[in-house]
């Protein structure tokens, strides 16, 4: 099989390390070639992956300096595009056979594929993004950068990029990480269109025995500190708890961490709110460990594989409604919030976390059930074999 990623990196975060796992485990399965590139400064995926073979090149100069800007526009992605297109012709010239192409990262829904119609059986995704947040919410977001902003041209190139419609109408499969992904292709005559999340948990943890525990009910917040992750309308429920024994760890950082600073004082909520900033994958593990209740009422989440994290680690959650971590939860293991205005997702995660901080045994046994299903559902393990179940039905016979 032909993997497409423009970005591979297994000691990378994000898209980099969502990549680096399709790459290591589909290979267990199948003789993957692999197209990437790489960060100057980091170590190459053809020195991280064994049973790969790794066609790479170097990212761009300077492409790295901006790392959010990197992230959500992809600049050296012309020139990955270029370079694997041109790869691509010059090995199918040669007689080389691929039975199929993928392409798992970016996820944007806004890059052409080097392997379109190029001839071989082609799968595209998981791929999301396009959330909007919903109106009542983005005064509280601020200025939004320039940059971030041309996400709003995405539906109109579906409608006016022939190599972007190309891509997804003559994919023999389209992967979308939610359901919401439907709506936002609804306008594009594809051949088939799935669902399945965009990542996984690799292993279960542990098991960690909270039955005998006393002292503070302790609630857990890990991400991104932006405006739409939701961390002010948790701060801003906290503040109808008083009456309860509360204390919410935040594990991360970002441009919203001194507005939920600033908060946190204006609530007269200090010691009951304490920020650690970012932390090493270890020591968020043992956070996830220590806690009760994960809360993450993230309005504008595509993916959030923090919730299946705690989920895996035996905590019940709380998040919003709408896209990925709605969408990857049941009522047995989670609470899910309508995102109609900041008013009303404080209060109802107020009342969320009420009735989990007051009922211990609600709280062990949806922490049961979201453990059980993650293992059933949410390994990587799972997502592989789905993957490969779709390959061989798209080919007709075994990869």
């Amino acid at each position: 099989m032909l993997l497409i990623a423009p970005v591979c990196d297994g000691q990378d975060v994000g898209e980099s390390w969502l990549a680096h796992q399709w790459a290591d485990l589909l290979s267990k399965h199948a003789r993957v070639t692999l197209l990437t590139s790489h960060k100057r400064d980091h170590i190459p995926p053809s020195e991280q992956l064994s049973g790969v073979r790794v066609v790479e090149w170097p990212e761009p100069r300077g492409v790295g300096r901006f790392e959010r800007f990197n992230s959500l526009l992809q600049p050296g992605y012309p020139l990955f595009y270029v370079r694997a297109r041109r790869w691509i012709k010059a090995e199918l010239a040669k007689g080389t056979h691929f039975d199929i192409a993928h392409q798992v990262v970016p996820v944007a829904m806004r890059y052409p594929s080097p392997a379109s119609g190029v001839g071989v059986p082609m799968v595209i995704g998981p791929v999301g993004g396009g959330l909007d947040s919903p109106p009542a919410f983005t005064l509280e977001e601020g200025a939004t950068p320039w940059y971030q902003r041309l996400r709003s041209l995405d539906q109109w190139r579906f409608k006016r990029d022939p190599l972007l419609r190309r891509t997804y109408e003559q994919a023999d499969c389209v992967v979308g990480i939610a359901p919401y992904v439907n709506q936002l292709l609804a306008d594009l005559h594809l051949q088939r269109l799935e669902t399945m999340s965009e990542t996984a948990v690799r292993r279960l943890p542990p098991l960690v025995d909270r039955s005998g525990r006393t002292g503070a009910t302790r609630l857990l917040w890990v991400g991104r500190v932006i405006r739409t992750k939701g961390l002010r309308d948790v701060i801003r429920s906290l503040s109808l708890l008083r009456d309860l024994d509360v204390r919410l760890d935040v594990i991360g950082d970002g441009n919203d961490r001194a507005a939920c600073e600033a908060l946190v004082r204006e609530l007269a909520l200090d010691g009951v709110v304490v920020f650690h900033g970012s932390l090493p994958r270890r020591e968020v593990d043992a956070f996830y460990d220590a806690a009760d209740i994960f809360v993450f009422p993230s309005y504008r989440e595509p993916g959030g594989n923090v919730a299946l994290e705690a989920m895996a680690s035996g905590l019940p959650v709380i998040v919003c409604e709408r896209g990925g971590p709605g969408a990857n939860v049941n009522e047995d293991c989670a609470i899910t919030l309508a995102a109609n205005n900041p008013d009303q997702l404080a209060r109802d995660c107020a009342a969320a976390l009420r009735l989990l901080s007051t009922d211990r045994q609600l709280r062990l046994r949806m922490g049961a059930a979201g453990r059980q299903l993650v293992e059933d559902t949410h390994l990587w393990d799972h997502r592989v074999k789905k993957m490969l179940d779709l390959y061989d039905d798209l080919l007709g016979d075994s990869v």
